[in-house]
Formats: C-alpha cells, structure tokens, sequence
C-alpha cells in the first residue's frame, strides 16, 4: 500500500494520473461501517482494474476544531493504516488537518482535490460533512462528482441490534465496559497496543504474575477485569487468553490506572515486548477486597470464568 502525506497541504502535484476509486473520510476506529464502505470501493476498483484511494486527515478534525474528552480516538494512525491495507487500499492520502485547512470552503477543497486525483468513483458516509461550517454534504459532493463525471456513492449502515454504527457510540460502549457490542460495531474485537514495562510486581506477589502495559491508544475500556485475546510474536507461537484488569487497584489504596495482564499457565518474562490485546468479554466490573486472600480468591474465580469462556467462544 502506497502512503502519501501532503506538506504544508500542498496540492499541486498528483498522486495519480489515471482514474481512481476513491474513499474520503475521518474513518475513526475503522468501524464495522467503514469497513463495508471501503470494501466496496476496493471491489470496484478491482472491477474496473484501477487504483483504490483512501483519503483521510491527520489530525482528526475533532482533535483540532473541539479538543475533549469526546475526541479520543478509537486507534492510532498506523492501526488505522493496518486496517485498511489489510482490506485492499491501494493507496492513502493522508491530508494535514489544521484550523486553517478547516477554512477552506467545500467548492475550494474539491477543486484542490480535484488537482491530486482523477476519481471516477467516490465513496462516503451518508452523514459526511466537509469544509468551513461543515457546509458541505453529500448534494454538494454529488453536484461536483457530476460536473467531472464522478459518480458519488453514499453508504449508510446500521449496527447488528439496528442502532446507530458510529465512533461516538462504540466510545461509550467501551466507556461502559461492553466490549462484546462495541466489537461487534467495529467488526473486530477493540486493541490495545504497546510495550510491557515494569510494575509493582503485587501480582506476582499474589500469585499471579502480570504483564503491565503501556498502551499507545488515546482510549481504553471502562475499569474491570476482561478476557482478551494476547498476541506476542517475539513469545507466544499463537495468540494466547489473557486475563486483563484496568484500574486502580483499591484494594492497595492505589491511584494510579494500570492495564496489567495474567497469562494463566505461563510464566514468562514479557518486559520490553510489545504486544496487542484484543478484548472480548468483561468478567466483572473494579472491586476493592477487604484483604489479599478475598482478592486471590476472586482472581482464581475470575481466570475459570475467563478460560471457559474461551474454550466456548474465543477459538
């Protein structure tokens, strides 16, 4: 997959000379939505035999023009690059997004677009919105596709219950630790990613050694204890079950938020590595134990509930 990233937004030279298919968006977590979106353009392409290109901004716009809580992403850029390789695009254009860009008016950005590709094809969300004010939509899209004979092609999905299928919503499903709906709405189980570093080591004291991650991703599920599936290339041959608690850690009078992680039946050393955890089932929500032996008890408790719960699903 080719990457191209336009400096200082310039737009003067082309990225291709013939004609594309192209994909436009913000494509935040790379929804179970985005996915189909981009899929269909990708078999478009194919059937017509030209390029595949995505298009999409760095930094997200919400990061620029309403910075908050509610503008923490779902993945890092090079996840959402993973993603989209993985499902056949071709190539990205990655166009910086600052408060200025966020001036340019929707005629103004399609015609600078227009002098970087030559889309035959484009295709976006039925709610994408663009340009100074958000004034541009799908009619402003769909007037300009026609007056270069672009054909623009409007997709909108529903979620498996028939809600909604956004960002926004799989956000507050991790906020409230319902990771199995909101990796339905993504259509992969959510990931973390990072390195392990050092900890307090309390697990191992316990009996029940952990691997503490530092985690790259702006968002994370709400506090509790969670199956996940770990993946390690460098330590583990196949993906292994983890049992992965966020939080605190009350019961030590903690204050600090970790996302430690216990490989039951192994014992290895995974300081340095980097790994992914794919989240599946929360076991439970944080509890604070009025002593050490309850806590080992719970955490015995909670790795059987996790391990059949794998052994049924999971595989």
């Amino acid at each position: 997959m080719q990457l191209w990233q336009t400096k200082n937004n310039s737009f003067d030279k082309k990225l291709h000379d013939g004609p594309v298919v192209a994909t436009l968006g913000n494509f935040d977590g790379v929804h179970a939505g985005h996915r189909r979106l981009i899929t269909e353009a990708v078999n478009s392409a194919k059937d017509r035999d030209i390029p595949s290109i995505l298009i999409t901004f760095d930094p997200h716009p919400g990061k620029i023009l309403s910075p908050g809580p509610h503008s923490c992403l779902l993945m890092t850029l090079p996840q959402k690059l993973s993603v989209m390789e993985s499902l056949g695009v071709e190539g990205v254009w990655i166009i910086p997004f600052s408060r200025e860009f966020s001036e340019l008016a929707p005629d103004a950005f399609l015609s600078e677009l227009r002098k970087k590709i030559c889309p035959v094809e484009l295709h976006v969300g039925q709610a994408f919105r663009f340009g100074r004010n958000r004034a541009g939509d799908i009619s402003t899209l769909q007037t300009w596709g026609n007056s270069i004979g672009c054909q623009v092609h409007a997709h909108a999905y529903a979620a498996p219950d028939g809600g909604a299928l956004s960002s926004s919503r799989i956000r507050q499903l991790l906020a409230d630790g319902n990771v199995d709906m909101a990796s339905a709405l993504l259509g992969a189980p959510f990931r973390l990613t990072g390195a392990i570093v050092e900890g307090d080591r309390r697990g191992r004291s316990l009996g029940f050694p952990t691997a503490n991650l530092k985690w790259e991703q702006e968002y994370h599920p709400a506090a509790g204890v969670y199956l996940t599936k770990v993946h390690c290339q460098s330590h583990l041959e196949e993906p292994a079950p983890g049992l992965t608690n966020i939080g605190i850690k009350p019961t030590f009078g903690s204050q600090c938020l970790t996302i430690e992680t216990h490989l039951p039946g192994m014992d290895i050393d995974l300081y340095g590595k980097r790994i992914e955890l794919d989240f599946l089932h929360r076991i439970r929500g944080e509890e604070k134990f009025d002593c050490t032996e309850a806590l080992k008890c719970k955490i015995a408790e909670d790795i059987e509930k996790g391990l059949k719960w794998w052994e049924a699903r999971a595989k």
